[in-house]
This record gives structure tokens, C-alpha cells and sequence, in this order.
């Protein structure tokens, strides 16, 4: 350990608050990683074992330490990055402040964890570990539901264009959700602030509604969850902003191959389909696009509880255990790469980024498995905003840049 930090450091031990000292990994500063300073040998010896996993990472040690520094707010905006010192992997950034969380009136029934965050009845035992059946009457609460939240998917993505903001986005989807009677389910599940999940361009999943606005040239995944009548129904799309998306080859490539790793993934839904097959025909179609797969994440089940068992991985020889019988309900929503499928999280604990900044794109159903083979429940209608369009070709030749990290 070394000594002279500046003054008024603080040390980045785990769940310390306290000034750092004298005191700095040697192993850090053999790997030119700054400002790993630590307010005692105890406090170093207790990190240990989560502070090394920052030496394979290099100069990512701020993946790791949520940065302590707030930036002060623009005057003439009042707009602000939290995470001024947050090494992001591309240009996206947070804009907050945040709006304050939106209200659901008590008239509607709220989910248990409405109030402090805990989804409880999840964390029972049978909800890890059983696959619920659903009778007739449970299949029928699905199909309303995913057809409720279809439509609020539907308009909030009408209203996704270049000039509003992503906040704007979450307060159009809470007021469709309350029209319908239905409670956000992401909202306070976990603690998570807002009633939607935007997700903009390298930004994986779980992004948090802010004061960002939209530009020409972004594209946009929207997750919308709806509880009515005592079940969930879960999607998300993604979308191009403006022309510029809809021209740029690496974007529509990305998003594409999303679309179509989804789909060709619900083709093999069928009582007897395995979990395990699922991300093997994703996994082919993204790399033959010359995209990755996200593993960080997977579908899961869902009924009367946002997130159960069965767990639903999207890449190729995962280990899945199980297999599909009529009346499961389970999600299925790869998330699509041009790079890197490794992930990392922003100091909110909730949005995942690519860790190359590269652009990323998901599709996502709520499934029900019948006697002969799958219904989706979240299906688009007729006139459902965006849809496929075809890559673009520019100089003659569609644009397959390497950059896909191997598995």
C-alpha cells in the first residue's frame, strides 16, 4: 500500500463511506488503475475478494465503484449527468434530474410489491422452482392482459419520434396503462423508478426513463408490462427514430436480427420443445447476421407473477433444464449485439450497457403453449406502429462489420 492520496478521497471498499487514507492497491497502480485508495488495511482486506475482479478489467475499476461525484446542473436547463466521473462505454448518457414516480390510484389492484419494492410472493418457494399450469380460466386472464399491452406498447410507440424525451415515453404509457384499468408492473418492482423500460441505442435492457431527448438517428426499445386482473402480460419492441435509423445498415442489421431471432425461436414452441433448444436457433440466425447474443439476461416465465420459473437463456449449448407443456406461460426476448455480448451496469443498478458501446436491440413476447403449438399473446395487430424493413445497401453492399466477440 502506498501513500499521499489527495485529500478528502474517499475509499471504494465495498459499502464504505468513510475518506480513504494513505493507503492504495499496489496491484492497481501496477495496472495504471487510478484512484484506488482505501481507508485502512482492514477495509482492503474485507474488498479483497469483489476489488480483484477490477485487475482483469483494467481501466474499468468505475464499472465497479459507483462514482461519488454529482455534476451540478445546467442553469439555463436545469439538466445534469449524475454520473459525471462513470466511465460509459459509448455516447449515450443519463439526463436527470429524474420526474418524480408516477401515482396508480388505489382503485386499481396493485401488485404486492407496489409499496416497497419486494416482489415477496416470487421469492416462495414454488414460484422458483415449480412451472405453473394454466387452467382455462388463467389462459383467458393472459390473453387479456397481453392484448392490453400490446395496445400500450402500440401508442407509446406512435409517440416515440425525434424531439421528445424517453420521461415523456413513461408518463404516455402510465396513463394508458391506468385507462385500462392496469397497474405498471415495473413500476417499483425492485425499486425500479418509472413505469416503462427505454432502452436507447447501446443500451441493452432496464434503461430508466429520463430527460434524454430522442434524436434522429436512435433507435429505441420499449418494455411494457401491464398487471390487470390479477395477471401480468410483458413485450418490447424496437424502434427507429427518424430516417436516419431507418438508413444507417449497422442499426436496421441489428434490429432486424432481433426481430428474426425471435420469431424464428417461437417457431420451434411446442409441448415438448426444451428450454435449451430455444437459444440455439437464436444464437445461429444473430451470427448469421454477424450480430452476438446477450447472456447476461434470459426470458422467464410469467402469470400472476411478473418473473417465475421456467428461465428461458437465448444462446446456443446453454444448459436449460426442462421442457414446454400446454398451458405454460413463458416470455421469450433476445437482446441482439453488433459487438461484444458482455454487459455492464450504470451506477443506478438498473441500465445495461454493451461494455463496447456498440448498438444493441430486443424483441420480446409473452407466450402461452397450447395443445398443438404456441399462441402469442403480445402479438402485434394489423396496425401496429414500425414493423421490418430491409437493410439498407450503401456503396453496393450491405454493411457486415466484424466485430462480434467470439463466445
Amino acid at each position: 500500500m502506498t501513500s499521499e492520496p489527495p485529500a478528502k478521497r474517499k475509499c471504494i471498499g465495498v459499502d464504505c463511506l468513510s475518506d480513504a487514507g494513505a493507503l492504495q492497491c499496489p496491484k492497481c497502480l501496477a495496472l495504471d488503475i487510478k484512484d484506488s485508495f482505501f481507508c485502512s488495511q482492514e477495509c482492503f482486506t474485507r474488498s479483497w475478494n469483489q476489488h480483484k475482479t477490477l485487475h482483469k478489467k483494467g481501466n474499468f475499476l468505475s464499472n465497479f465503484i459507483i462514482p461519488k461525484v454529482v455534476s451540478k446542473p445546467d442553469p439555463d436547463t436545469g439538466l445534469y449527468d449524475p454520473y459525471p466521473a462513470y466511465p460509459y462505454s459509448g455516447p449515450l448518457r443519463a439526463v436527470y434530474p429524474l420526474s418524480e414516480p408516477r401515482k396508480v390510484p388505489k382503485s386499481i389492484p396493485h401488485p404486492d410489491y407496489w409499496e416497497d419494492g419486494v416482489p415477496r410472493s416470487e421469492r416462495a418457494l414454488g414460484a422458483r422452482s415449480k412451472i405453473e399450469i394454466l387452467n382455462k380460466d388463467q389462459q383467458e386472464g393472459m390473453r387479456k392482459v397481453g392484448r392490453l399491452a400490446r395496445e400500450v406498447l402500440d401508442i407509446a410507440a406512435a409517440a416515440a419520434v425525434p424531439g421528445v424525451t424517453t420521461d415523456y415515453i413513461d408518463e404516455i404509457v402510465h396513463k394508458a396503462c391506468l385507462e385500462r384499468k392496469s397497474y405498471p408492473s415495473p413500476l417499483n418492482y425492485g425499486n425500479f423508478p418509472k413505469s416503462v423500460c427505454t432502452s436507447v441505442n447501446e443500451v441493452i435492457c432496464h434503461g430508466i426513463p429520463d430527460k434524454r431527448v430522442l434524436v434522429d438517428g436512435d433507435i429505441l426499445n420499449i418494455d411494457v408490462t401491464l398487471y390487470h386482473g390479477g395477471f401480468h402480460g410483458d413485450l418490447n419492441e424496437t424502434y427507429y427514430i427518424g430516417d436516419k435509423a431507418k438508413a444507417d445498415p449497422d442499426s436496421v442489421r441489428v434490429v432486424e436480427a432481433a426481430r428474426n431471432c425471435l420469431d424464428e425461436a417461437i417457431k420451434l414452441v411446442k409441448p415438448g420443445s426444451l428450454f435449451r433448444e430455444f437459444g440455439n436457433v437464436i444464437e445461429k440466425h444473430a451470427k448469421s447476421q454477424n450480430c452476438g447474443v446477450v447472456k447476461a439476461y434470459c426470458g422467464h416465465g410469467i402469470n400472476s407473477l411478473f418473473h417465475c420459473s421456467p428461465n428461458i437463456p437465448h444462446y446456443a449449448k446453454n444448459k436449460a433444464v426442462g421442457a414446454a407443456k400446454e398451458g405454460m406461460c413463458f416470455t421469450i426476448e433476445p437482446m441482439i449485439t453488433l459487438g461484444t455480448h458482455r454487459d455492464m451496469t450504470w451506477p443506478d443498478n438498473w441500465t445495461s450497457t454493451t461494455q463496447d458501446g456498440k448498438r444493441t436491440a430486443q424483441f420480446e413476447h409473452t407466450l402461452l403453449v397450447t395443445k398443438d403449438g404456441v399462441e402469442v399473446l403480445t402479438a402485434r395487430f394489423p396496425d401496429s406502429p414500425g414493423g421490418p424493413i430491409p437493410v439498407p445497401i450503401v456503396n453496393g453492399a450491405i454493411s457486415e462489420k466484424n466485430g462480434v466477440e467470439a463466445s
